[in-house]
Order: structure tokens, then C-alpha cells, then sequence
């Protein structure tokens, strides 16, 4: 999973691989911003061929890559409907990605992780080396690290933690090839992401996932990442977690650390007036519509903003620390 051992440099087109044992990989993406920021965009449960308003998303989402000038574009699972892909030959590859994402301001990196959905079809398709050569911006993996100036962005494998996959499948075939034992995997999992956390000198630190540890929207909460995951994000000063699984935006506030927990899966179907908890604490923002996020990170500051499907920023906020608080 995360964990640290020989590393060996590979050269890519977008910065260098760090190879490391058990085919764990932490890859480099230097900013290319003379100040040193480190720009993105975040969003999740998109790959419906273009319908439900994706292109219109991928449309603004052009847009906005291009005034903020990314470096890279974060994808929080959920990436192909509604059974993932059925093989690395699969045309949806094209007609949800490709075909879909044409701005040229997004012909960039894309960091992706798996969602549940992407689990009811091969799984290993998406994780293939395969897709990088019909597509360079693709990059998949189940767990990873990138290292961009003053963040480190740990992505996190979080479906085989949902019990229900496992006991309750709702006539669905998931594909768990290469997590069997799912107790073993989990807890290596774990135990690696903790030592990659406390280990960083990061100035922001960031955890993606598909699902939500906080949440109001149709999903809610997942109960096994808030037993297992969030303890490790708070003892290890994690400034944000970001998901999707919920068709929604969200930002909410942890009640018990600093952590900032950001719903980014609106690109493509919205689930309108879905709202599971309306009392929740630490409710920032909530937005049953389509869209995405952006992030900007500096020294100092993290900007995030929250934009719709017509490219209107619908909330934004600034979460500040000191210069010198870490290396």
C-alpha cells in the first residue's frame, strides 16, 4: 500500500514515479507556478457518457481549469456507470473520458481513484497500464501518494471497507480481485497510510477517497471510515478529506479537529432535494445539484471553491495557517 522502502525514480510525463515495495507508488508533480502554488480541480461520480449534464460540467470545468491554470485534476471515483468498465478495450474508456474532458486546459494529470461502482465491473481494467497509452492523462491506482511542492495528496482504496459490499452485494458482482483477505488488506492499508502520514513534512496535508466520512447527502456518513479512517486523520494533522459517492457538493467541518471534510461528486447525476440529515454539525455547505471544486494552495492559505453546472461559484472558503508551522 503506502508503504516506504527502496525507492527507485522513473521518469513520466507529467514528473517522476517513486517506486516503492509492495508496488506501492508516490509520484512527484512539480508545480508550474513561479510562486510555488499548487492548483486542481476535484470531481467524482462523472462517466455516463456525457449525459445527466456531465459535458456541461466538463465544459466549465474547462473553463476553470484554464483561469486557475491547474497543474492537475483529482477524480474521487465513480468513474464509469453504472458497472465500472467490462475490460481495458472498453469504449466507454473513450466516451466518458476522452471524448468528454476536450478542454485543453485539462490535458493534464488525472489522479484517480476507484468508487464502489467502478468495483461492479473489472477493476483491474481501470488500474491497467494499458489505458495510459490510449489516454496519458489516465493514472488509477488503488492507493498512492502524490507530492506536489507543499502538499502531499494520500488517495485511499475505500470501497472494500463498506461491510455491506461484502454481506448485502443487492444482486451486484464486485470485483475483488487483489484485496482478498479484505480484513489483511484493510489493515495494511492502514497501518501504511499512518506511517506515510506521520512520517510527511507536507505544509497541507490531503486524504481522497470515494466515500464520505461526513456527510447529509443520500449516503450520509460511512460508518467503518469513521471508526478506522478518521482517527488516523486526526491524530496526523490532516487539513483535508475529500470524496464523492454522494451526487452532491459539501463542505463540513469536523467537530473534534481542524479537518475540513469536502464532497466533490456532483459531475455528472445529482440526486435533487436528497438530503438525508438536515441537523448535522459543522454544516458548511451543501449543493443537491451538479458541479465540481477547485483548489488553490499556497504557503499560507488553501482557497477552496465550489462551482455549478453554469461555472457559478456557489461558495467559498479560505482556511489560513501559520508560515512557519511546518518544513
Amino acid at each position: 500500500m503506502l508503504s516506504i522502502g527502496t525507492i527507485i525514480a522513473i521518469s513520466l510525463g507529467f514528473g517522476v514515479c517513486w517506486c516503492c515495495d509492495n508496488d506501492v507508488q508516490r509520484f512527484a508533480h512539480p508545480s508550474k507556478h513561479e510562486d510555488g502554488s499548487v492548483r486542481f480541480l476535484v470531481v467524482g461520480d462523472w462517466g455516463r457518457g456525457g449525459a445527466y449534464n456531465q459535458s456541461q460540467v466538463a465544459f466549465q470545468m474547462g473553463k476553470a481549469a484554464d483561469k486557475l491554470e491547474i497543474d492537475f485534476v483529482v477524480s474521487t471515483g465513480d468513474n464509469f456507470y453504472d458497472d465500472g468498465l467490462t475490460s481495458h478495450h472498453d469504449p466507454a474508456f473513450q466516451q466518458s473520458f476522452t471524448n468528454i474532458y476536450t478542454a485543453k486546459s485539462l490535458q493534464t494529470q488525472w489522479y484517480t481513484v476507484l468508487g464502489n461502482h467502478d468495483y461492479r465491473g473489472d477493476a483491474m481494467a481501470q488500474l491497467s497500464p494499458f489505458l495510459r497509452e490510449v489516454d496519458s492523462r489516465w493514472l488509477c491506482l488503488r492507493s498512492f501518494i502524490v507530492h506536489s511542492e507543499l502538499v502531499e495528496i494520500f488517495f485511499v482504496d475505500t470501497t472494500p471497507f463498506v461491510q455491506e459490499y461484502f454481506t448485502e452485494p443487492e444482486g451486484h458482482t464486485y470485483d475483488w480481485r487483489g484485496i482478498n483477505p479484505p480484513k489483511s488488506y484493510i489493515s495494511n492499508l492502514l497501518k501504511d497510510l499512518e506511517q506515510a502520514l506521520s512520517i510527511s513534512t507536507a505544509k497541507w496535508k490531503i486524504v481522497v477517497g470515494h466515500h464520505a466520512i461526513s456527510s447529509v447527502g443520500h449516503h450520509g456518513d460511512t460508518p467503518e471510515l469513521r471508526k478506522q479512517l478518521l482517527p488516523l486523520l486526526q491524530a496526523n494533522d490532516v487539513d483535508f478529506y475529500m470524496n464523492g459517492h454522494d451526487h452532491c457538493l459539501e463542505h463540513i467541518s469536523d467537530t473534534e479537529s481542524p479537518i475540513q471534510f469536502l464532497t466533490s461528486g456532483a459531475g455528472s447525476k445529482a440526486w435533487r432535494g436528497d438530503v438525508k440529515e438536515t441537523h448535522k454539525r459543522g454544516v458548511n455547505f451543501f449543493y443537491d445539484g451538479q458541479g465540481f471544486m477547485s483548489v488553490k494552495l499556497t504557503q499560507t492559505d488553501a482557497d477552496i471553491e465550489f462551482y455549478d453546472v453554469y461555472g457559478k461559484i456557489l461558495h467559498r472558503f479560505t482556511s489560513s495557517k501559520d508560515l512557519y508551522s511546518s518544513m
